[in-house]
C-alpha cells in the first residue's frame, strides 16, 4: 500500500473534523499509520470545512495539506455550488457524496463519483442528520481502506462516554456499508 489521503469537505458543526480523526482511529485498529488534521478559518458554524486523514502501511512524514486526494467524501452537497470539492482529485480518485440524486445530476459524470443518501440512513438510524461517521461505513466498503471492524473501535474510542450515541452510529455505519457495497443510493 502506497500513502492514501482523504479530504472531507463539511460545513462547521457536521463534524468533517471528527470523521476524519475517527477514520485515522480506525485505520490504526486496523494497524496503519496515520494522521488527521482540519483546515479551517473563522470558526463558525455553516461555514465551509475541510479536513483530512492520511493512511500508510509505514510511517508518515508528510505535513501539509492533501492537494491531490486519492478520496473526497462531501458531507454537505450543496457546498459544491461555491467550493471545488474535486479540486486535486486524479482519475483514479473516489468522490464519495452524500446526496440522493445521481453522479450526472450533479456534475459529476467525468469523476468516479458515488452518491448515496447518508442523510436518509442518518435519520432513519440515529433520528438526526448525523451523516459524519455514518459516511465512513459508505466510505470503508468502496475504499477498503478500513474494515467495518476497525470502525466500529474507532467509534467506540472516540464517543466511550456517549455509549448510546456510539451504538447508533455503529448501525448507520453498518447500513451505509452494506447500501454502498450493494450499489444503492
Amino acid at each position: 500500500m502506497s500513502l492514501k489521503e482523504v479530504r472531507f469537505h463539511g460545513r462547521g458543526g457536521q463534524g468533517a473534523v471528527t470523521s476524519s480523526q475517527v477514520l485515522a482511529i480506525a485505520a490504526f485498529h486496523d494497524g496503519k499509520f496515520t494522521q488527521a488534521f482540519p483546515n479551517f478559518g473563522v470558526e463558525r458554524t455553516g461555514a465551509p470545512v475541510e479536513s483530512y486523514t492520511r493512511i500508510d502501511d509505514k510511517p508518515i512524514d508528510v505535513r501539509q495539506h492533501v492537494y491531490s486526494p486519492d478520496y473526497v467524501i462531501v458531507l454537505d452537497a450543496s457546498l459544491m455550488a461555491n467550493v471545488d470539492v474535486t479540486k486535486g482529485l486524479g482519475e483514479k480518485g473516489l468522490l464519495l457524496v452524500n446526496s440522493n440524486k445521481a453522479p450526472k445530476e450533479l456534475g459529476l459524470e467525468k469523476f468516479n463519483a458515488k452518491c448515496i443518501d447518508i442523510t436518509k440512513a442518518a435519520l432513519e438510524v440515529i433520528g438526526k442528520p448525523f451523516v459524519n461517521i455514518a459516511a465512513l461505513g459508505a466510505f470503508a466498503s468502496l475504499s477498503k481502506e478500513v474494515s467495518l471492524e476497525a470502525l466500529n473501535k474507532a467509534i467506540d474510542e472516540r464517543f466511550a462516554e456517549k455509549g448510546r450515541i456510539a451504538d447508533l452510529n455503529k448501525e448507520a455505519c453498518r447500513i451505509l456499508f452494506e447500501q454502498a457495497k450493494e450499489g444503492k443510493k
